[in-house]
């Protein structure tokens, strides 16, 4: 009897590939058009199906603290930071709250720079008097108007004239203080700050806006025109809105963003801040990486709060870090619920409003980007701490040791060929073949005949027998079949 159920399994396994293969050739459809932008697997926007393999995300690693909020103008309640990699120079933007209690009537927006993003320093600019000091790292106080929840960012539109180069958003309350507002402010250099114009440029349009957390915005290359995500409140949670601009200044109806995973509305959690922001080596994708904030979820008895020195007032809630993505208009996609970063070990951090990250991922070494992270917040110890990932490393197509495959939609790209991000073990390896638009290996780049891929590199290029040129196949409709055994495949771009 035993030959018979195995002869019986492997024609359930055969006949469960056949129908696997049989909609590629029916199915036709939408061809996307990849270009020559760099596409990671962190969402299943270009993949067809997955054999075996998974999508997965990846943890960062923790690098210790970078900047201590210990001057008299900065304090416990230092927040909402944000990081911008401007040419050779890193800036870092964060409020300072040097109050004992959370009073955001006596916030400074505080700046400190570094020239590789791990080791930083706060520069006496001079601008502002603060308690008393003028050599200081201040360059907002709350004196003016915008100061609370400053959010600048590096703008990437063509032609912008070089005394706009920075542009940021603030909150403010309205003429005659009848509700709360956002302010435009420009820079060149990034420290010395004017208003864009005296009038607000986002209202509340819903009564369902708070604003009092970072509102953030950035010029969009592939929408072409300015996007801004901010808080809203619906059914008593906190959500993400987002209007769009063709100047900074005239802004568009509010639209609430939706979450989607594997195409179906995902699980909503309060998100305290957003973070999105254009990846920087792939700016048609919008990273999030947002504050999941638990509130009422206590982890701490009031022993372990006084132990540890955290204001009274903030150790009732948690809160953690959570991926999402965006390719733009109102949907976030959720494809990881899993933290992006944990509270961790120790008390310190399951304590409430802390484990926000900074604006932005930006590079940190040829291999290396860094996510910024802010920690122990309402205690005397809070910081800003570094944590890093591999470029392109936020998750990956993921094949086990007996092998998995991962076939893309139709594609159109250009280029001459064809790159990818990887790593395999020392058993493992990853071969593409490139498919016409029904599923048939083309001639040439079949799986046969590609040259077997293994190490851990962040740009390789693909090869068959006849070599690495695939611009024959440019502007024509294909599919990739990526087969990975043990192996980790991050992104893959066309290039020249």
């Amino acid at each position: 009897m035993k030959a018979p159920r195995r002869v019986f399994r492997m024609m359930l396994v055969a006949f469960a590939g056949a129908s696997l293969l049989a909609p590629l050739a029916a199915r036709g459809g939408e061809v996307i058009d990849v270009g020559d932008r760099r596409e990671l697997f962190i969402d299943g926007h270009l993949i067809e199906r997955l054999d075996n393999a998974r999508l997965t995300a990846h943890e960062p690693r923790y690098e210790g603290k970078v900047v201590m909020f210990d001057k008299p103008w900065e304090g416990k309640f230092s927040f909402y930071s944000t990081v911008i990699k401007d040419g050779a120079t890193y800036r870092l933007y964060y409020r300072g709250l040097p109050k004992a209690e959370h009073d955001t009537g006596w916030e400074n927006l505080c700046y400190a720079e570094s020239d590789d993003g791990i080791h930083w320093r706060k520069p006496n600019l001079g601008v502002l008097e603060v308690k008393g000091v003028k050599k200081n790292n201040v360059i907002i106080t709350n004196s003016e108007p915008g100061t609370h929840s400053f959010s600048p960012f590096l703008d990437a539109k063509p032609g912008v004239p070089d005394a706009q180069r920075f542009k940021a958003l603030g909150l403010q309350r309205t003429p005659g203080n009848q509700d709360w507002c956002l302010a435009a402010f420009v820079s060149a250099d990034g420290k010395h700050w004017t208003r864009f114009r005296e009038e607000p440029v986002i209202l509340n349009d819903t009564d369902h806006f708070a604003f009092d957390s970072q509102n953030v915005a950035f010029w969009s290359q592939s929408e072409e025109k300015y996007i801004a995500y901010f808080r809203t409140w619906k059914d008593g949670i906190r959500r993400i809105s987002r209007a769009t601009s063709d100047n900074f200044i005239r802004w568009s109806s509010s639209q609430l963003m939706e979450y989607r995973r594997n195409g179906e509305p995902a699980p909503i959690h309060h998100l305290y801040i957003n973070q999105t922001h254009p990846y920087f080596r792939a700016p048609h994708i919008y990273i999030a990486t947002a504050a999941r904030f638990m509130p009422g979820r206590r982890v701490l008895t009031d022993a372990e709060a006084k132990a540890i020195g955290v204001n009274p007032n903030y150790f009732r809630d948690t809160s953690d870090s959570v991926l999402m993505t965006s390719r733009g208009g109102a949907i976030y996609d959720c494809t990881f619920m899993n933290a992006l970063i944990r509270p961790g070990i120790g008390a310190r951090n399951w304590v409430s409003r802390t484990n926000y990250a900074a604006l932005n991922v930006v590079q940190t070494g040829p291999t290396e980007m860094s996510i910024y992270v802010n920690r122990d917040y309402a205690q005397s110890t809070a910081h800003l701490a570094r944590y890093s990932l591999r470029l392109d490393g936020f998750g990956s197509a993921r094949g086990p040791y007996e092998g998995g495959e991962v076939i893309t939609k139709p594609l159109r790209f250009k280029g001459g060929r064809l790159s990818i991000n990887y790593s395999t073990s020392a058993a493992g390896s990853v071969r593409i073949e490139i498919q016409d638009e029904a599923g048939n290996a083309l001639p040439g780049y079949a799986l046969a005949d590609c040259r077997e891929i293994i190490g851990d590199e962040i740009e390789r290029a693909a090869a068959w027998k006849n070599g690495n040129d695939v611009g024959n196949l440019a502007g024509k409709p294909v599919r990739l079949r990526f087969v990975l055994r043990d192996a980790d495949l991050y992104a893959f771009r066309f290039a020249e």
